[in-house]
This record gives structure tokens, C-alpha cells and sequence, in this order.
């Protein structure tokens, strides 16, 4: 076994594409790193939603980041390594693709509910023109 599969977990998650196929997508994590090595992960509540409200270059290839938990409202400082922000990116965009997708889904549900009730208005004479 290579030394670096010792020490590495993963884990698989479900991603529904817009064409609607699902692909399996694997997340490898390094549970040696700690909390340090995983800024995505609150250390008080253990929620994967945290999210930078800011960051500096700490030093050369490292950032020092102030994380908010939405779930728990733990606010901490951090400061982690290059790679180790470019992989809290990957999640945070892959968050941000996952909410915009969920927003096209629910505007067009809303758009379909409200134009069906604006048609059955319109079909029983319930709107007039002076409603515009």
C-alpha cells in the first residue's frame, strides 16, 4: 500500500448533471491534516457549510482566512496552505453551481405554477384590463 493511501479517506458523492445523468464523484480528504486542513469543516458543530468572509496572504503560498459556520454561527481564523485553499475553492464553487442550479429549478417551477394560474384567470374572465 503507498504511504499516502495510509492516511488518505474519501468519500463518493452523487452529482446530477443539467443533461440529468448522475455521476459519482470521489472526495479525497487527509484526516491527519486536522481541523486546520479542512476550513470547509466547522470544529464546534461539525457542518461542512462554513464559508470565508475574508481572506489575506498570510505569507508566501499560505492565506489566513476568517470562516463563518451558517449552522452554528462559529466565526474562527485560519491560516492554511496554498493547496489546501485551492481544494476549499473546488468545494465552494461546486457549492455555488449546485444553489444556481437549485434556483433555475425553483424559478421555473414558480414561473410554470404562476403562468397556469394567470392562464385559468384569464380562461373564467378574472382579469380585466384595468388590472394592468
Amino acid at each position: 500500500m503507498d504511504r499516502n493511501e495510509e492516511h488518505t479517506s474519501h468519500y463518493v458523492k452523487l452529482v446530477q448533471l443539467p443533461s440529468g445523468k448522475t455521476i459519482e464523484v470521489v472526495h479525497f480528504e487527509d484526516p491527519a491534516a486536522g481541523e486546520a486542513g479542512a476550513p470547509h469543516r466547522c470544529p464546534s458543530c461539525r457542518s461542512d457549510l462554513v464559508y470565508p468572509t475574508d481572506w489575506s496572504e498570510a505569507e508566501r503560498d499560505r492565506w489566513r482566512v476568517t470562516l463563518r459556520c451558517p449552522e452554528c454561527e462559529a466565526v474562527r481564523e485560519g491560516v492554511f496552505a496554498e493547496p489546501c485553499i485551492d481544494a476549499f475553492e473546488d468545494r465552494l464553487h461546486a457549492g455555488t453551481e449546485a444553489l444556481v442550479c437549485d434556483l433555475r429549478r425553483l424559478t421555473g417551477a414558480n414561473m410554470a405554477e404562476e403562468g397556469g394560474r394567470f392562464f385559468a384567470a384569464m380562461a373564467v374572465d378574472a382579469i380585466l384590463p384595468e388590472d394592468f
